[in-house]
């Protein structure tokens, strides 16, 4: 029917049907405009006014619209979802209240430090570094390491103290790490191929590490209300390995194929000095270290020199001169965790050796490293994960696990003498590792006091630390084939065992170090501190 009841008009023979205007039977362009508000935007701008009949009646002058083509939907969708993605990343690293207690500040200048060692590994690649450990340089080899390595050995069991009468200036500490980095990279890069590589290379290392054993001590002073320590350091882990370690990794991967080793450490000169930056960010009440008793790892007991405080004698003496000794569970996840460290440092530098030792191509040199590191990538993201979401109530039984699971997979790679068996050894120590550190903190946490916690983590981080370098010096120094490498380290980690079930089960092999303590150890004064009254 018509309008007004009419009947519509006849059909004419051989007229086509009125088109309709749905967007499937539009054209292309008109098309994605209909479906795009952005495209329709676009398009009613480059179309001429209705009002300017001057201008269109020259067509030299009229304005085409812009074409729509694959290149631009990808490129406008690419842009989308890069936009998606940091809106999602920054919404993560803000989460729980970590922006406004400094966590997030924290979170960019670890990231910083993953990136930075990320571009400086693939750097040193094909570099003297790997490359001259194949042969009678040894020696020489050996020689930088013992320079270089001994003195952090040394110096590792001060650095907690050190850190316990730093006041003020652990922020400075961070950025100053980070700030050496920066002048070590440009030395590197007129280096690189001569023995001096050597000594900076492990300066680089060291100075990592040290940058973790400030970070431990850091973290408990940002935590969000929201989250535990547990928690908080297996978040920091995460954005490490994804937003550090794959991101600036891949892109220091491009850059040394375009510009060699040079563009690849010029590249790490800039994440190191964008981390300093970025440590100079985290909020001054880091600083801020009033009332806190600093954690000890031996244990001495009620001897002449030393008195046990009840909690009403401690108030009364100064925090300053109190100490707080780690409980059992504390110290068996310590011998725990050092021993599998071992295995995580030797597998770092190892594989690289091999690797260059063989014969093959670089191409297959570097898919022998590619595989061994994606399981090892795959395992801590799945031992970080795991312990997050698990319940941690026997924290010291996790770590005793981990650890005998650790040195029979190192057993296992001895016999097996192939790359097989050591990247089964990477998949299961990356992941044992990450679960027996997160079961660690949980115990670092349920055992010490509050104002002892971020002094505990410092001292723990030291132990760790110092435990992967000297697991890496094996990694350089022992012999290329894949049986001989692994059976030592495997004898040497069986040593570490031992000591965990032993501290497990209340004993020790090592006066003062071991599990000889109460679960929890009270606090204790030494000397002429005892009964001391606070001022």
């Amino acid at each position: 029917m018509g309008p007004h009841g009419a009947p519509p008009p006849p059909a004419v023979p051989g007229a086509q049907p009125p088109a309709r205007s749905g967007p499937d039977e539009l054209p292309p362009t008109a098309r994605f405009a209909a479906t795009d508000p952005e495209y329709a935007a676009e398009s009613d701008l480059a179309q001429p006014h209705p009002q300017d009949t001057r201008e269109i009646t020259s067509p030299g002058l009229r304005k085409p619209p812009r074409k729509l083509t694959v290149t631009r939907v990808a490129a406008r969708r690419s842009i989308e979802l890069t936009n998606r993605g940091i809106a999602t990343f920054q919404r993560a690293a803000k989460a729980d209240g970590a922006e406004e207690s400094g966590l997030t500040a924290l979170v960019y200048a670890t990231m910083a430090n993953f990136a930075t060692d990320a571009a400086i590994a693939v750097s040193l690649a094909n570099t003297l570094f790997f490359a001259s450990a194949t042969a009678e340089s040894k020696s020489k080899v050996a020689l930088y390491l013992l320079i270089t390595i001994a003195p952090f050995a040394v110096i590792a069991p001060l650095i907690g103290p050190m850190l316990d009468r730093l006041q003020r200036g652990r922020r400075l500490a961070l950025a100053g790490s980070f700030a050496v980095r920066v002048v070590v990279a440009l030395l590197l890069i007129f280096n690189y191929d001569t023995w001096a590589l050597y000594p900076l290379a492990l300066c680089m290392m060291i100075l990592s590490k040290s940058f973790s054993v400030l970070k431990s001590a850091v973290t408990p002073r940002v935590l969000p209300p929201g989250i535990d320590l547990v928690r908080t350091n297996s978040r920091l882990t995460v954005f490490g390995l994804v937003g550090g370690t794959l991101g600036a990794g891949a892109v220091a991967g491009l850059i040394a194929m375009v510009f060699h080793t040079p563009g690849a450490l010029i590249f790490a000169a800039v994440l190191a000095g964008a981390g300093c930056y970025l440590s100079l960010r985290i909020p001054s009440w880091v600083e801020v270290t009033e009332g806190e008793v600093p954690a000890t790892l031996g244990y001495h007991g009620d001897n002449r020199r030393t008195e046990i405080l009840e909690p009403a004698q401690a108030e009364r003496i100064q925090p300053s001169k109190r100490r707080q000794p780690l409980g059992r569970a504390v110290v068996t996840g310590l011998w725990g965790n050092g021993t599998i460290r071992i295995l995580t440092g030797f597998l770092t530098f190892y594989i690289a050796f091999v690797a260059k030792a063989t014969e093959h191509r670089p191409v297959q040199q570097a898919a022998m490293l590619g595989v061994v590191g994606a399981a090892a990538a795959v395992g801590n993201f799945v031992g970080n994960a795991t312990g997050a979401r698990m319940k941690l109530g026997r924290p010291s039984l996790i770590v005793l696990s981990c650890t005998i699971a650790c040195v029979a997979v190192t057993a296992i790679a001895a016999i097996l003498g192939n790359q097989m068996g050591a990247v089964v050894a990477a998949l299961i120590a990356s992941g044992a590792s990450a679960l027996a550190k997160v079961s660690l903190d949980a115990a670092i946490q349920d055992d010490l006091p509050p104002e002892s916690i971020a002094s505990g983590f410092g001292r723990s981080e030291t132990v760790l630390q110092l435990s992967w370098v000297l697991g890496g010096a094996a990694g350089v120094l022992l012999p290329t084939e894949y049986w001989k490498g692994f059976a030592v380290v495997a004898g040497i980690m069986a040593l570490g065992l031992v000591q965990t079930v032993v501290s497990y089960r209340g004993h020790s092999l090592l006066p003062g170090l071991g599990g000889n303590r109460p679960q929890h150890a009270k606090q204790e004064v030494h000397g002429h501190g005892a009964g001391e009254p606070a001022t």
